[in-house]
């Protein structure tokens, strides 16, 4: 029978509502008087539920295999993963023709009763997109509410191909993902998601990618002790040229492109130089190599700087190079790839990026130690004009990794990994095993933490780019 308190809202399909309204949105539990008791959700109206909970998003449109809601209902692991305690609480378990009605209208998107689908329609809306690479799934997340909206299949082989790096076109038109353990780029549009096409690029270990201003090109590293550099064309998905050789490329990483397309630049990850590759003419590359200590020979000596990524300031007039070993980020000077400043940050910094409304670089440092229990890592504020650093708030953070800025809703994006066991432990297994990473937001204006929200993920979130 419905609680009485409750006001009718036919807002889901009929066979939902009637499920929702006498099961899950009753009084004491998720309805709109009692939702802050029980994990922030409100499922009194099909607006409320897309409007998440505490841990974010619990249904998400077409994936059932991704929605906490299905969890939490489920009674059978034949049938996928089990939360605990069983919804509705202290009540009888759905029926399964109840547990099927719902499986199946999230799996055709959960649309309301007039067939909407939430997050649909704005082809233009901005988003953000986190690459699962335990998983070989990428979370799509809306950017103004900050919730999941799809999850996104990615890889072509049956085993996992570790999606290690996705960046979007500088149009926003576009996103692309490269594989650890693949042979493929693919590429996706933004507007709707979909699978466009891939360009084969054979075996590696295809760690990082940089797109060219332009979004038409794109170099892909290959991140082995002889590496290679695919050159390929973005428009055509096709393998223009494979830059290889015998001792051509010692462990090359991270890498970056000029504005004008004249420049590459790709770390080596093992040492202390850069490759500075003048791609004028893209198909006779001029290789340099650049030592980031004065005075010093490019040596291959793993735990000497060990540089991992690298980014051009907006102006383009340094480099910064994060610098795993040495715990510290080093400046230079782009036109005389000379030393300006060596900046100590946390232990093992990683990723970089840049804000365009402060004249803020963000760096994660992935094994910084935390005074708190269930805490390590930190994000570093480095003011890329007078080249001071601020290590920001940790509390919350393990092991940070991916980062983007949204400058106009005014957030920094954090990807913790949380691969470790002495983590936090995940809300919730995943379906395909392994431990769920989170995110975390800083907020530009105070540069202090969105709380308490941490929306979970699925394993190991590596890579995070938005679409700007």
């Amino acid at each position: 029978m419905k609680d009485s308190t409750q006001t009718s809202n036919p807002t889901y399909p009929p066979e939902v509502e009637e499920i929702i309204s006498t099961k899950c949105s009753t009084s004491g539990c998720h309805n709109s008087i009692s939702k802050d008791a029980a994990g922030g959700l409100s499922l009194s109206t099909w607006d409320e539920l897309f409007m998440g909970g505490n841990g974010g998003s619990v249904v998400i449109p077409y994936r059932p295999d991704q929605s906490w809601l299905m969890y939490y209902i489920n009674t059978d692991t034949s049938r996928g993963v089990v939360l605990t305690p069983t919804m509705p609480f202290n009540q009888a378990p759905l029926s399964d023709a109840e547990y099927n009605t719902l499986q199946e209208w999230i799996s055709a998107g959960a649309p309301n009763a007039q067939g909407e689908i939430a997050f649909s329609g704005d082809p233009d809306r901005k988003k953000f997109y986190v690459a699962n690479q335990g998983c070989d799934l990428v979370s799509v997340f809306d950017t103004k509410s900050l919730l999941a909206m799809r999850y996104v299949d990615v890889g072509t082989l049956s085993q996992i191909e570790i999606p290690h790096n996705l960046k979007v076109s500088s149009d926003g038109q576009y996103w692309y993902v490269c594989f650890v353990a693949g042979t493929v780029v693919q590429k996706f549009r933004t507007s709707d998601d979909t699978f466009v096409g891939q360009v084969e690029i054979g075996s590696g270990s295809w760690n990082t990618m940089t797109l060219s201003p332009d979004g038409t090109k794109a170099f892909v590293i290959d991140f082995e002790d002889e590496g290679k550099i695919a050159y390929v064309n973005l428009e055509n998905l096709s393998l223009i040229q494979m830059y290889q050789g015998s001792g051509v490329f010692a462990s090359p990483h991270g890498s970056c492109v000029n504005n004008s397309f004249t420049i590459l630049y790709v770390t080596s990850q093992f040492g202390n130089f850069i490759y500075k590759i003048d791609i004028t003419n893209p198909t006779f590359p001029q290789i340099e190599q650049i030592v980031l200590v004065p005075g010093q020979q490019p040596n291959t000596n793993l735990g000497t700087l060990d540089p991992h990524e690298i980014a051009l300031s907006p102006d383009e007039t340094k480099y910064f190079v994060t610098c795993n070993s040495s715990n510290e980020v080093r400046v230079m000077d782009a036109q005389m790839d000379t030393l300006i400043s060596v900046i100590p940050v946390g232990q093992y910094p990683v990723e970089m990026v840049f804000s365009k409304a402060y004249p803020y670089l963000f760096v994660t440092c992935m094994e910084d130690p935390c005074a708190e229990p269930l805490c390590k890592g930190s994000v570093w504020m480095i003011n890329y004009n007078d080249l001071t650093a601020t290590k920001l708030p940790q509390s919350g953070l393990f092991e940070p990794h991916g980062i983007t800025v949204d400058d106009d809703i005014g957030v920094v994006v954090i990807a913790n990994r949380n691969v470790n066991p002495d983590g936090p432990a995940p809300h919730h297994s995943s379906d395909c095993g392994g431990r769920n990473g989170y995110l975390k937001f800083i907020d530009l204006s105070t540069l202090q933490f969105i709380t308490p929200y941490r929306p979970e993920v699925s394993v190991d979130p590596y890579s995070v780019a938005g679409k700007l």
